[in-house]
């Protein structure tokens, strides 16, 4: 038997037929020609190649066949020597072939996972942040896994094996056809004896896969979210690792049940393809026997067509299951595609120029925004849910103008869920605003490259995110040709640098997963550090001191002292020394600034500022300490 069919067969068998459903977006088709063009030579190859050796496949068993003729008649010695050459001959150019073809296929292959996953993951990258908030993150990057190698399988294995199979089939028929039509339809005649119980078969396999894929995505989501430093901590916290490990392990037990049957419904598959190959060729020798016994037939020739048979059935078997092979394929391009599709918010206008190096001023002149609906950054399958929400978005800022001059510093505070953030995120056009302006250096930011303008600007949150890797590296994410000499400089500036000595590896030491090895003020500080590596003439902090315990506040501030010096500031207030040290306070209110002024001016004033500063400043001022504002 062909193993090569037969694996055809069981790979068909396991995917699910409701993709032969689906329908498929209008242009899928031509899309995927499109991409695979780069690799339209290497294509033509491969399928010559693949045509040469479904060829040499056929013509080994009838030169066989002529072999034993000549030993049966007692022919001549030197025609069956030749054509053991000959056969000799074709098996060495089919290893070469075999060689040749996998080259090409690793070629195309490889080549077309390579453009698809940059092209997603560079598409990706330009989202907007909001795409990044309703996505689950298993699901994207399934897309760049899973569905980028279903897509690549289209031009190797479905390719190969449809042209293959096509090849094979037509040319082994036609062969046996012209042998003896009457012993290859006998043959054909227990095809349907096989395919009746193969489909019933194969849609008990497609139902227990189905739930195996959903078990296994299951368990991947478990392990990820229990696996993370703040999942282990939760568990760990509410002594639930016995309820955790008992659910894992009932998933885990369906799956291997799940994986007994499917074993034993691949195996019938298998068993049960051979045994009516077997049951034909039993035909083929019985019917060729009589035929060669009574002179009907050559020898040779029930060998050639015994030879032959065993290359009908795996390929019919395949083909049988192609619009599956070929609509998986599809499906999995189709499924790349939506992502490709999904058209980022935020890009750079065609005219954009860079930013003008000295900017540093701020201006935001009469600003409205809502945050961007699910239709507009996100996709259905990648949040897991039938349709996506239909709520409509409401404004988070309604007319907000102000000027942050060069060198400012500017503190914005309100109560919870006022748009302070909002306003900080609109600064280095995380988001656009939906009418009016934000204005950096009186260039409006639509209208600069967005590398210029994120150059220019510099930003802290409350939750300084560092990547598994050494602190060297976070640094240097900044600026990536810094010496060591200005790591730790600014290190030093940051307040931090002492600490960073006294490790044993020093620069080298890993954070691990985002800096959980650190603590929370070395963590801010360390992020501090990366910020005035980086330089920018204007500075955004996010509540950047929020959560520390006193004596890393402190630290904290220090740095910051340092990185706001002679920088224009946009500070989400978290304590009272930031808003007296502020140039400008601006009171955020249900999305509009509903006073601005000093600290002074606005206690004076009587009104919302002063109503925070009583409920929340009091105790604070009288003991000396810091005291809390707000939180977003």
């Amino acid at each position: 038997m062909n193993p090569g069919g037969n694996y055809a067969v069981m790979r068909s068998m396991r995917r699910d037929s409701a993709l032969s459903k689906r329908p498929l977006r209008k242009g899928t088709a031509k899309r995927v020609v499109a991409f695979a063009r780069p690799y339209r030579l290497e294509l033509i190859l491969f399928l010559v190649i693949i045509v040469l050796d479904a060829l040499i496949g056929v013509a080994t068993p009838v030169l066989a066949g002529r072999v034993v003729n000549e030993i049966t008649s007692h022919g001549a010695v030197r025609v069956v020597a030749w054509t053991a050459v000959v056969i000799a001959g074709l098996a060495v150019v089919d290893a070469g072939l075999s060689l040749a073809q996998r080259w090409y296929s690793a070629r195309i292959g490889e080549g077309l996972i390579f453009d698809m996953r940059t092209g997603v993951f560079n598409h990706v990258q330009r989202m907007p942040l909001a795409f990044f908030t309703r996505t689950q993150t298993g699901a994207l990057v399934s897309r760049l896994n899973g569905d980028v190698l279903g897509a690549q399988q289209a031009f190797t294995s479905t390719l190969s094996g449809l042209v293959s199979n096509v090849v094979s089939l037509v040319f082994t028929a036609a062969v046996m056809f012209t042998l003896s039509w009457q012993i290859t339809l006998l043959a054909l005649v227990l095809l349907p004896v096989f395919v009746l119980p193969v489909r019933r078969i194969g849609t008990q396999l497609q139902a227990i896969t189905r739930e195996s894929y959903g078990l296994n995505a299951s368990m991947n989501t478990t392990m990820t979210e229990r696996f993370n430093v703040s999942g282990a901590l939760l568990v760990k916290l509410f002594g639930n690792a016995g309820d955790e490990s008992e659910s894992f392990r009932a998933r885990a037990s369906r799956v291997r049940d799940i994986g007994i049957r499917s074993a034993m419904y691949g195996r019938t598959l298998f068993a049960a393809l051979s045994l009516v190959a077997s049951l034909a060729q039993a035909l083929v020798y019985g019917l060729g026997g009589y035929y060669a016994l009574t002179g009907q037939l050559s020898t040779g020739t029930v060998v050639t067509l015994a030879l032959l048979l065993s290359r009908l059935y795996g390929p019919l078997m395949a083909l049988s299951n192609a619009r599956v092979d070929v609509m998986s394929a599809l499906v999995s391009f189709d499924r790349v595609f939506e992502v490709l599709d999904l058209a980022p918010m935020i890009d750079d206008a065609p005219d954009a120029v860079p930013i003008d190096p000295q900017a540093a001023t701020v201006t935001f002149d009469n600003v409205w925004f809502s945050y961007p609906s699910a239709q507009e950054v996100s996709l259905a399958s990648l949040e897991d849910v039938a349709v996506l929400d239909q709520t409509p978005t409401q404004d988070v800022l309604r007319g907000v103008d102000f000027t942050a001059q060069a060198g400012q510093m500017v503190a914005l505070v309100g109560p919870s869920g006022a748009g302070k953030t909002t306003i900080s995120q609109l600064v280095p056009r995380i988001y656009d605003v939906r009418s009016g302006a934000v204005r950096v250096g009186g260039q409006d930011v639509r209208s600069v490259t967005q590398q210029s303008l994120r150059n220019a600007i510099g930003v802290v949150s409350q939750d300084a995110h560092l990547f598994h890797d050494t602190i060297a590296s976070n640094l240097r994410y900044a600026k990536p040709a810094a010496t060591d000499a200005e790591l730790w400089e600014a290190l030093r500036a940051a307040n931090i640098g002492d600490k960073i000595a006294e490790l044993p590896d020093r620069l080298d030491t890993v954070v691990g997963d985002r800096g959980y090895r650190l603590s929370g003020g070395e963590k801010q500080r360390i992020a501090i550090a990366r910020l005035l590596l980086k330089a920018p003439r204007i500075v955004i902090l996010d509540e950047a001191t929020a959560h520390l315990d006193s004596e890393s506040e402190r630290a904290v501030q220090e740095a910051l002292a340092v990185a706001l010096r002679g920088r224009t500031s946009l500070v989400i207030a978290h304590r009272l020394s930031t808003i007296r040290a502020a140039d400008q306070v601006l009171v955020i209110d249900d999305g509009r600034i509903v006073e601005s002024g000093t600290h002074e001016e606005l206690l004076r004033r009587g009104r919302l500022y002063a109503e925070l500063y009583r409920t929340q400043f009091a105790a604070s001022e009288t003991t000396g300490e810091s005291g809390d504002v707000s939180r977003v």
